[in-house]
């Protein structure tokens, strides 16, 4: 299909400038999905601020000097350095300053130091049926599945060239004959007290990603309904284990009143009746320690927190000491709610707050060889042995929150 462009889009790509860098990216990435044109979007959310290696943070000042400036409101996703000065990075020189550098860059560029994976949480909530271009595995599935808005999984470099331009390749998720499920994911068979449970959605997640893939999928059988935290967890575990970029839950999420609205009334190619032995096989596979006699650490916020996850764990901790850290990552904007007395309160417990980062994505815990990492978080459990070196054992907050009391792992009946 040959990609047509617009006049006022030629006259740009034809720049020497940020502007028609940016143009020329965006319509190359249109030409290699066979986009037949580029579509404007409402925003972006900006994934490619990370530190990965210096060719990002060169990138992204090769903008700057080109003049570019994003033409949407662009939130930034989560970078390597906490500027909040909460938690004590231990990312060495050279690679600090070419951190430090590049999210300097992404602000010149305009965008909103936001710095979190769950822009969702910061304000940032695109209307149903707008398209914009997102990076961010999560806040990609949140906002094509939760708000209804229309995104597909935008990459470093791509995502912020689409901010720029103001325009995404039409294609994939944009468009709405691909966004009807085709599977249904029947979790009917299931006790409505776990379904009921925060622990569950993590452990859901993680198995649709590996049962769906990157098809489409709708969630029958639900009955209650979960809350954003649930449904946040439950989309990243599930595109932390399979490319998913939209799911549906039938008479929860805006496009799936029911399951056959879901399909646009078409027949499933697939219903997967998921029992509790595949939950607790899924369960298990979220846990990679051989010896769970203790743990180092434990690591909540992945997405980033909310302000009522951050109220819990307040209440579960409920002013007790900590035999081992928990690192709790969120938003600055969450960070900015909390009182300095309850911070303070919080701290003293060893509670360590991480703000603008994420203890998988950057060096924030201890270097240890054979260090355990407890985790009610279905992208934690998946990521953290390869990125941090820890082993990885999975519970309920409430579990990890005892954990970090005792030193030891504590189970209150997860399907531990």
């Amino acid at each position: 299909m040959t990609l047509m462009l617009t006049a006022e889009e030629r006259a740009i790509a034809a720049g020497t400038d940020g502007a028609a860098m940016a143009m020329r990216i965006v319509a190359e990435a249109a030409r290699l999905m066979g986009a037949p044109r580029l579509i404007p979007i409402a925003s972006a959310h900006i994934d490619g601020a990370l530190y990965h290696g210096d060719s990002g943070t060169l990138f992204a000042e090769r903008l700057v000097e080109g003049s570019a400036r994003v033409s949407v409101r662009a939130t930034l996703n989560v970078g390597a350095l906490d500027l909040t000065g909460c938690a004590r990075v231990r990312l060495e020189q050279p690679a600090r300053t070419m951190a430090a550098r590049m999210m300097s860059a992404y602000r010149t560029l305009g965008c909103e130091p936001t710095w979190t994976c769950a822009p969702y949480q910061a304000g940032h909530r695109p209307a149903r049926g707008t398209d914009v271009a997102w990076g961010e595995s999560n806040a990609v599935v949140f906002c094509n599945s939760v708000l209804g808005a229309r995104t597909n999984r935008y990459g470093d470099f791509l995502d912020i060239a689409c901010a720029i331009a103001g325009r995404a390749p039409d294609y994939g998720l944009h468009r709405p004959e691909n966004r009807k499920a085709t599977i249904v994911f029947d979790v009917s068979g299931l006790p409505s007290d776990f379904l009921e449970a925060d622990f569950a959605w993590p452990i859901l997640g993680s198995l649709y990603g590996r049962e769906v893939g990157d098809a489409i999928g709708v969630v029958a059988g639900v009955g209650g309904s979960p809350d954003e935290d649930a449904l946040k967890a439950f989309g990243a575990a599930a595109a932390s284990t399979g490319a998913v970029g939209l799911f549906h839950i039938a008479g929860v999420t805006p496009e799936a009143a029911d399951v056959e609205t879901a399909m646009d009334h078409a027949e499933p190619a697939e219903v997967i009746r998921v029992d509790i032995g595949m939950v607790a096989h899924a369960r298990a596979r979220l846990s990679t320690a051989e010896r769970p006699d203790r743990i180092d650490a434990v690591a909540i916020g992945s997405p980033h927190l909310s302000s009522e996850e951050l109220v819990r764990l307040e209440r579960l901790v409920g002013g007790r000491r900590l035999a081992v850290p928990i690192y709790a990552c969120t938003g600055r904007h969450v960070l900015a709610s909390l009182s300095s007395d309850r911070r303070v309160a919080l701290e003293k417990t060893g509670v360590i707050l991480v703000a603008d980062t994420c203890v998988v994505v950057t060096p924030i815990m201890p270097a240890l060889a054979d260090g355990v990492l407890m985790t009610n978080s279905g992208k934690f459990a998946h990521y953290a042995p390869g990125n941090t070196g820890y082993s990885v054992l999975y519970g309920s907050l409430a579990e990890c929150v005892e954990s970090a009391v005792s030193g030891r792992p504590q189970w209150t009946g997860s399907l531990s």
